[in-house]
């Protein structure tokens, strides 16, 4: 079709069109002055390809694998939460869209379906995304049952004590986001490297840290890995340098 859109970009414009303000710039939308977002798009920006010429290109495989698990290409779906504000099948449709183009997807904390929802959606691999509760044996329940439906892995979000500040959303509610006063009376804003030991044993998952940002944290986790202080029962251990 003439009009169907072939990039990012223009699928952005359709979002635009279709979904109501609110909801778009929920997804569209950062924290604070977004500062941190207009800065990540511009670091993207700024990578260049550096092309080599006579290179036999008649065969190209993009395919690489994850914790052992075959992908078609490095490009996986990142936790990200609501997907019923932009279709009724909210994260069912995306759990068979990427198991579709045979990639991974990781299941958001705040999906808007079930875990057993998504599980038995397709027959795909996927990972749970966790945040601590206050109260632990939230935590440990929802791992439970990711454990329980199949999910290979445990995507621990390490880089937010406290969520966001959304100021689009603020200006639309006059008390605030709800997502984020949930998290200010839920989430447990101690956590902290020794809580990384509390994870692993209710689980026999690996577990991915999510969110280190600076070297030095990346530094500190390497070095726990190496010496075996905490991380030496993990099968595999990636640190996601993610906003």
């Amino acid at each position: 079709m003439e009009d169907e859109p072939v990039n990012i970009r223009e699928y952005e414009e359709v979002a635009k069109q279709v979904l109501p303000k609110m909801i778009f710039d929920f997804y569209n939308g950062g924290a604070g002055d977004e500062y941190t977002l207009r800065e990540n798009m511009e670091a993207y920006k700024r990578i260049m390809l550096r092309p080599r010429i006579l290179v036999d290109v008649g065969r190209i495989d993009m395919s690489t694998t994850l914790l052992g698990y075959k992908m078609q290409s490095p490009i996986m779906v990142a936790p990200t939460g609501m997907h019923k504000y932009a279709h009724p099948e909210g994260e069912v449709a995306t759990a068979r869209a990427a198991a579709a183009c045979n990639t991974l997807m990781v299941l958001s904390f705040g999906s808007s379906r079930k875990i057993e929802d998504v599980a038995s959606s397709c027959n795909a691999v996927r990972f749970y995304q966790l945040y601590v509760y206050q109260k632990r044996e939230v935590s440990a329940t929802l791992v439970r049952r990711a454990e329980e439906y199949g999910f290979k892995a445990i995507l621990l979000t390490v880089d937010t004590p406290s969520l966001g500040r959304r100021e689009k959303r603020h200006k639309k509610q006059k008390r605030g986001s709800d997502l984020e006063a949930f998290a200010s009376q839920t989430l447990d804003p101690s956590l902290c490297w020794n809580d990384i030991e509390w994870l692993r044993s209710i689980t026999s998952l690996p577990i991915i840290l999510k969110g280190i940002i600076s070297p030095e944290d990346g530094t500190f986790a390497s070095l726990l890995f190496i010496s075996g202080y905490q991380f030496y029962r993990f099968t595999k251990c990636f640190y996601f340098f993610l906003r």
